[in-house]
């Protein structure tokens, strides 16, 4: 469970499973109001299959009555080369380093394998960080089972501005992003079993947290959350670089704008619940949070 959220809160592209099936109730979504101006937050997943094409009424809803949408990282405004030229810097590793140096032999010897099972030779990842190697085998497991970022709900929203001619603004750079990575290189071993860890239950690790989000089921996500950033190091280390920081950074920017600015602001599901969540310090800001 643990890699999956972390990553959810913080990779561009798409690094959850949705499922098949639609769930009766919806995703949650929610109004923030000051001053008679309202707001809306929307807690997001990145990667679906056909079965998620379209957003639900009440989202689409809030986004006609919205002036802007804000995202994470607005990635519509960059072109494939761009995005490539921009991530190359922090996927590539430096200084004599390989991905073989960087990982325990045990880790490496796993790796090798997994990438020979799909006549892929390692080598080709030579030079590139554990984590940029990871991504790829997520994203490698996510296409063979159907998903792409496609259908994710970050893009759909995004598509849905462009069209209707909402303007878009971001919360953060690529760079940015692409930064925290580097400072969970100490753990790059614990990274790569973890992921090895969740390729090996899809069931538990993806499809449990997607049918939370479709539901709208805070109590699940929150548990998930808290499975998620636990007492381990790098847990809390996880916890602190991928939602902590950011959204206390978020909640700074926006708390100077809700309540004069009609905001549509979709960001990743797991950035919402708990005592660091966007929820919880918006209201004890003094805004008006609630559930549509």
């Amino acid at each position: 469970m643990k890699f999956v959220q972390r990553i959810n809160a913080l990779f561009f592209m798409v690094l959850l499973l949705g499922f098949s099936q639609y769930a009766l109730a919806e995703p949650g979504l929610w109004k923030v109001e000051k001053n008679g101006v309202t707001s809306y937050l929307f807690g997001t997943v990145h990667v679906g299959d056909n079965s998620m094409k379209g957003l639900p009424s009440k989202v689409t809803k809030a986004l006609d009555n919205s002036d802007k949408v804000i995202v994470e990282v607005d990635i519509s405004a960059i072109s494939p080369m761009e995005m490539q030229r921009r991530s190359l810097p922090f996927m590539m590793l430096k200084n004599g380093k390989t991905l073989q140096s960087e990982l325990s032999p045990e880790n490496y010897a796993k790796l090798q394998k997994y990438f020979a099972d799909k006549s892929i030779d390692i080598a080709m990842f030579k030079n590139l960080a554990p984590w940029a190697v990871m991504v790829t085998m997520m994203q490698m497991e996510f296409q063979s089972v159907g998903f792409s970022d496609q259908y994710g709900i970050d893009k759909q929203v995004l598509a849905y501005a462009q069209e209707h001619k909402i303007s878009v603004g971001e919360l953060e750079t690529l760079e940015r992003q692409m930064e925290m990575f580097e400072h969970l290189a100490i753990m790059n071993d614990k990274m790569i079993e973890e992921t090895f860890d969740q390729l090996a239950d899809v069931d538990t690790y993806f499809f449990g947290l997607i049918k939370a989000w479709k539901s709208g089921d805070m109590k699940t996500l929150t548990q998930f959350y808290n499975e998620s950033f636990d007492d381990s190091q790098y847990g809390q280390l996880s916890e602190q670089v991928m939602l902590i920081d950011r959204n206390n950074d978020w909640v700074n920017q926006l708390s100077t704008r809700i309540g004069k600015e009609k905001l549509f602001i979709a960001v990743g599901a797991l950035h919402l619940p708990e005592q660091h969540g966007l929820l919880k310090q918006l209201t004890d800001k003094g805004f008006t949070v609630t559930r549509i």
